[in-house]
């Protein structure tokens, strides 16, 4: 079940590499300023069947080509920072601003190369954004979605946002079925800092970028986030 929600997943993470543009996909549609979270998400979700459909077979082919669709498409709605200091946890305290900023980068390339191909099926429709019921006054807010999956089934997405200092809407995390891809892997990345130190973990996921995490979860026993059935 896991294995397939590397599409919802993929969904709701950018990558942070600067990728050349695609040029034969259009480009993506401008957020006016002031957007609400809901807008953006429907958005995205619009630009990036944009951006595949037609395309599968090249960017299948060329992965960088993929990585930079994901990176046009959701990395100015996303807030790398604030997350990675969610998912280091109390190490971010001891860490210096230098190493997080590295770990931000190397996290969310390798989360990004892992679950890129997850987007190869992604179609117009496969998201529906639920009606918005929360307060836009609040400096966070969550939009709930549907995701349908290849077998007729659907996965209920929630993307948590946050107001910036510019007062923009940008999501920082994402819940699958109850599930929130920030808590899953503090739990596994404080493991791997406890085991081997912030700079070994930053430096192997720099190295190996998507097979890294696979060693994460390999290592910490697979917890609920990673890709097993």
């Amino acid at each position: 079940m896991l294995r397939q929600l590397s599409l919802a997943i993929a969904l709701a993470v950018g990558g942070v590499i600067a990728a050349p543009a695609f040029a034969q996909a259009p480009a993506p549609a401008a957020v006016a300023q002031g957007a609400t979270p809901q807008q953006i998400v429907q958005t995205i979700s619009d630009d990036l069947a944009k951006a595949i459909e037609g395309h599968q077979a090249e960017l299948k082919n060329d992965h960088e080509k993929l990585i930079a669709v994901i990176d046009d498409t959701f990395l100015p709605h996303f807030d790398i920072d604030y997350a990675s200091i969610l998912v280091l946890g109390q190490n971010a305290s001891k860490a210096s601003p230098e190493q997080r900023q590295r770990f931000a980068k190397a996290f969310y390339n390798s989360i990004t190369h892992r679950y890129a191909e997850g987007l190869l099926n992604y179609t117009r429709g496969r998201v529906k954004v639920l009606p918005f019921t929360d307060d836009l006054n609040n400096k966070r807010t969550v939009v709930r979605t549907q995701v349908m999956l290849d077998d007729g089934k659907s996965v209920s997405v929630d993307y948590a946002f946050r107001k910036s200092s510019s007062g923009d809407w940008k999501a920082y995390d994402v819940i699958i079925e109850g599930i929130s891809y920030i808590t899953n892997y503090r739990n596994q990345v404080d493991a791997e800092i406890k085991k081997e130190g912030l700079d070994k973990l930053t430096a192997d996921l720099e190295s190996k970028g998507g097979a890294a995490i696979d060693d994460i979860q390999k290592d910490t026993g697979g917890a609920k986030g990673g890709a097993q059935k």
